[in-house]
């Protein structure tokens, strides 16, 4: 209770007390002897409560050998703790005394789930104090080489992954913890539609060499001007938002069953533009027809229908041109915390600026970005389907397939890359070779059309997780749709 101030009055100034950081001992000490009376508590909290966030180190200790001793079918209870525990002092109590007193004064595991949330919301207060002491050192001490801008940057970037996950600036994890994530990504795989391991393209052959689109990839897709390569990553991105469909978790969250939740950076069109290739693609009325107003009755109605079906889908378009790679990864943060997100596209890495200071060569800030690049598909977890442009070097040659030679500006791109992908069409260079029409060469060129028409090569450069190789996709280009090759059409597998 609070001392009336008229008491207080003549007495001297007492020094503020020294907070504490929150938490909540006797919780912990409810949790630990619910769980070792009753292990079936434990799953009442095995969702979400670590051992770190214990604020004593004896109970974070306890936690951690309970879980172990659950997880592998055995009980735990405070005679077979005690083995792994060894002998302390505490408080005047032996360690089996303690255990003992902890199963004595257990609540009922009822309440459970009530600690467990106790003592994980104190965990992220504490951990809270923290970035923002940090916070305000760095602030005060100014570093010369780290600008206000990095601060910033660096804080929102703690924060969001103490939002998502309740951790900040991880370090080790147990192999046990990978491994379980592993069997689970198989698992997940073996349950989806298609058997892949990541989010199906819409494209079943690409599908078919990729696995779908992995989980913190950066998947590089670069072709020269003309190829498609813009249309590509839009079919993709549209495919994977129109599949979309969550389920709602016990937590409240939303979780993504099929499909995807989609961001798209398009540094060079306008939003507007993006959505008329997306619309032309849905409703088979080509582009043109739509920005010059060209249309018949019946291709307006299917140009309505197509939108009004596309109203729903979860796909989010950031149309700023000009941002560095770190504003591009606050955003994509943000857009993550607030809406979810299953893959980013960046439409295109040259696009992009990176921090480095005036008088650096681009080869430098072209590295600063495809790290940075990778670093956000890690901490995103999401797949990253950047563009690039590929050098003139291509056009040098009678072959003008793209090798990863030809990426511009930076070997960083196919160093960082998990995937790289080429977008070719051969019917772009034939077209442009045409010769006047009624000559024997002409024919040739007509027999040459006829067989690259309307076909598209993606050529898997590399590809960390899986084989290179070629696929080969239908493309409509007065509508910009790529779509699976129809079975007659295709190639004789070469394996």
């Amino acid at each position: 209770m609070a001392i009336p101030s008229t008491l207080t009055a003549n007495l001297e100034p007492v020094p503020q007390e020294y907070r504490v950081a929150p938490h909540n001992i006797d919780a912990e000490q409810a949790l630990l002897g619910a769980i070792l009376v009753n292990n079936d508590a434990f799953y009442r909290v095995s969702d979400f409560l670590l051992p770190e966030h214990f604020m004593e180190e004896v109970h974070r200790r306890i936690y951690e050998v309970t879980v172990s001793l659950i997880k592998a079918g055995k009980l735990a209870s405070p005679i077979t703790l005690k083995t792994y525990l060894g002998d302390a002092d505490l408080g005047g109590l032996t360690v089996g005394q303690y255990l003992a007193r902890l199963a004595a004064e257990a609540s009922t595991v009822i309440n459970a789930e009530h600690y467990g949330r106790t003592i994980y919301d104190l965990a992220l207060r504490r951990r809270l104090i923290t970035i923002g002491e940090d916070l305000v050192n760095g602030a005060y001490e100014a570093p010369v080489e780290t600008s206000p801008r990095d601060q910033i940057e660096a804080t929102e970037r703690r924060l969001y992954e103490l939002a998502e996950t309740g951790k900040y600036d991880g370090g080790f994890q147990k192999f046990s913890d990978a491994l379980t994530a592993a069997v689970d990504m198989a698992a997940k795989a073996y349950q989806r539609e298609g058997r892949l391991s990541g989010i199906a393209t819409g494209l079943s052959d690409l599908d078919a060499k990729m696995g779908g689109l992995q989980a913190s990839d950066l998947i590089i897709l670069a072709g020269r001007p003309g190829m498609g390569k813009t249309s590509l990553a839009t079919n993709i991105a549209f495919n994977i938002a129109k599949a979309y469909v969550g389920e709602k978790q016990p937590d409240g969250t939303i979780a993504t069953k099929n499909g995807g939740i989609v961001g798209f950076f398009s540094l060079e069109m306008s939003a507007e533009q993006l959505a008329t290739r997306i619309i032309a693609e849905q409703s088979g009325v080509a582009s043109y027809k739509i920005r010059r107003g060209d249309i018949r009755p019946e291709e307006f109605y299917k140009i309505t229908d197509a939108a009004r079906d596309m109203q729903t889908i979860p796909f989010y378009i950031d149309q700023t041109g000009g941002i560095s790679i770190a504003q591009l990864a606050a955003r994509a943060r943000r857009l993550k915390r607030q809406r979810g997100l299953d893959l980013l596209v960046v439409d295109y890495l040259q696009l992009l600026s990176g921090a480095s200071k005036k008088g650096e060569n681009r080869v430098q800030e072209m590295t600063e970005i495809t790290t940075g690049m990778k670093a956000l598909a890690k901490e995103l977890a999401v797949p990253i389907i950047a563009l690039s442009q590929l050098s003139r070097q291509v056009e040098a040659r009678d072959d003008k397939r793209p090798q990863l030679s030809d990426l511009r500006e930076s070997g960083s791109i196919e160093q960082d890359a998990d995937v790289v992908m080429f977008v070719f069409r051969e019917e772009y260079y034939v077209k442009n070779k045409k010769p006047r029409e009624g000559t024997e060469e002409f024919f040739t060129w007509e027999a040459e059309m006829n067989r690259v028409y309307g076909k598209a090569e993606v050529i898997l450069g590399k590809q960390r997780h899986g084989p290179t190789g070629t696929v080969e996709l239908q493309f409509d280009a007065e509508i910009t749709r790529f779509s699976n090759l129809a079975q007659g059409d295709r190639l004789p597998d070469s394996h």
